[in-house]
């Protein structure tokens, strides 16, 4: 896949995504967690992708810097930055729960 070969982010969306499926699966997480948790992590890399593809075609358009496109490449940026504090987020409200039930328990 272009995205993680070419990608440095995308390799640390894979190792992060790759954790959550671990801890998920350790946790036997619900249908409805397993569900919320992939739509988080979906977002995350759809937006990597987007974000990826944004840059790619600005630097064809506009091989010398130009500031709306640095704004561009900017935005697309930040809405890699926003998808993942969101699927923080969303990690933290699924996986509180059973990691504080397990520190009150003694696992």
């Amino acid at each position: 896949m272009r995205l993680l070969r070419e990608e440095k982010n995308a390799r640390v969306h894979a190792v992060a995504t790759a954790f959550v499926i671990l801890v998920s699966v350790l946790l036997r997480l619900s249908r409805l967690e397993w569900a919320v948790l992939a739509l988080a992590v979906a977002g995350v890399w759809a937006a990597e992708a987007m974000n990826s593809a944004i840059e790619r075609l600005a630097n064809v358009v506009s091989p010398l810097p130009h500031p709306l496109v640095g704004a561009a490449k900017d935005l697309a940026a930040a809405s890699v930055l926003f998808a993942a504090i969101g699927a923080v987020v969303v990690g933290l409200f699924v996986f509180c729960p059973y990691l504080w039930s397990g520190f009150r328990t003694g696992w």
